[in-house]
């Protein structure tokens, strides 16, 4: 029955594929790969009833099969690499991620869409979302429609997403967002199935970047003894797929202790080591680690960060946000804060209540966060002739 109900998700996620890609995909053996990558996976059906066109409405450069569109970030910079500390484009230039995540999926469902991104991308200049699939917060308390207690509702808007920015040409961070427990191998079975479905489905696509463990944290989860060991297991998963993506791996201490990588490294190319911050609590002593692994040529990624304190909420710190991205704009590291919402706390970019649904949103609808955050990036793209 397991192995039966495992088939018919796989199946009806590869028609999603087929979907943002405009292209047919071979069910037969991504469905075989999967089921020998986990078979205790405990995965549910996902309805393709709202199956799209599946005609691509992308011309622009091509890469594979799929084609960016023309003067989209994608088309102008191509497949992304790691060089030492760097990341880099396709032509072997610098190269900088400037984006914003999501909140939850499912939570706030209603800000996943092409409108809103696009309007990130052309008005902020913004050119990468990150994609933040929370992967378990029943222990949290309260109804959890997160990943493992919501599989149909989470890859559903999943898709949407990925399909968003791929219409757009914009990077796009796959976001296994583990923050509730934070160890994690609690899912590693989970972790393998969704990543080796991901990574089928999107081989050679130059705009995805996987991110497999968003903030592990508990006084023993260390690099060593957990997330090591469970990035081996994914990155594995992944490299069966995809030689060439770009992958992020957490480190300890919600993503804090950037430096304990550093004499036990991923064995792989293209992996960088995720650090987050929110600057009202995370100041100079995280900024000095941050420069000393970088300067030992560990490749960082700054996949979350808030203007705000640490909760998320509190008083933005703008003098801290601009020190820090001075910095990572000095050494080129890229960056991504957090959150498209409306959430009413000060790390969200909407007001609470704004309305905001798609295309056209203006500065009367943004918090003080957000406003920051479009200036800074407007300025960036600016001071780099973007």
């Amino acid at each position: 029955m397991m192995k039966k109900t495992l088939i018919v998700m796989l199946i009806a996620i590869i028609s999603f594929g087929s979907v943002l890609t405009g292209c047919e995909e071979d069910s037969s053996s991504v469905i075989s790969m999967t089921e020998s990558i986990s078979s205790k996976s405990d995965s549910s059906k996902i309805d393709d009833s709202s199956k799209a066109d599946s005609e691509s409405k992308n011309d622009g450069k091509t890469s594979g099969l799929y084609k960016a569109p023309e003067n989209s970030p994608v088309a102008l910079h191509g497949k992304l690499s790691v060089q030492g500390s760097d990341l880099v484009d396709e032509h072997g230039e610098k190269f900088q991620l400037r984006g914003l995540s999501t909140h939850g999926l499912t939570w706030y469902p209603q800000f996943v869409n092409e409108g809103i991104y696009a309007t990130l991308k052309d008005d902020w200049k913004a050119n990468c979302i990150r994609l933040a699939m929370y992967v378990d917060e029943s222990t949290t308390g309260g109804s959890d429609v997160t990943y493992l207690n919501n599989k149909q509702g989470s890859l559903n808007i999943l898709s949407e997403g990925i399909k968003a920015c791929l219409d757009l040409g914009l990077y796009v961070i796959i976001d296994w967002h583990v923050l509730n427990p934070g160890d994690p191998t609690a899912y590693t079975d989970e972790a393998r199935a969704f990543f080796g479905v991901m990574s089928s489905l999107y081989a050679g696509y130059p705009n995805v970047i996987y991110e497999i463990c968003n903030e592990p944290n508990g006084d023993e989860i260390t690099w060593n003894s957990h997330i090591k060991p469970y990035c081996d297991e994914i990155v594995s998963v992944i490299r069966g797929n995809d030689s060439e993506a770009v992958i992020i791996a957490g480190t300890a201490t919600w993503s804090q202790d950037i430096h304990d990588v550093s004499h036990n490294l991923l064995d792989e190319k293209n992996i960088m080591y995720a650090l987050h911050f929110y600057a009202g609590t995370h100041k100079a002593s995280l900024r000095n680690r941050l420069i000393n692994t970088y300067n030992s040529g560990i490749p960082v990624f700054v996949s979350e960060f808030g203007v705000c304190d640490a909760t998320g909420n509190g008083i933005n710190d703008f003098d801290q946000t601009m020190q820090w991205l001075n910095l990572l704009d000095e050494l080129n590291i890229s960056y991504i804060n957090w959150n498209i919402s409306d959430k009413d706390e000060s790390s969200s970019i909407f007001l609470n209540n704004s309305g905001v649904t798609g295309y056209g949103f203006t500065e009367a609808n943004l918090t003080d966060s957000g406003r920051f955050i479009r200036n800074w990036y407007i300025d960036r793209a600016l001071q780099l002739g973007q």
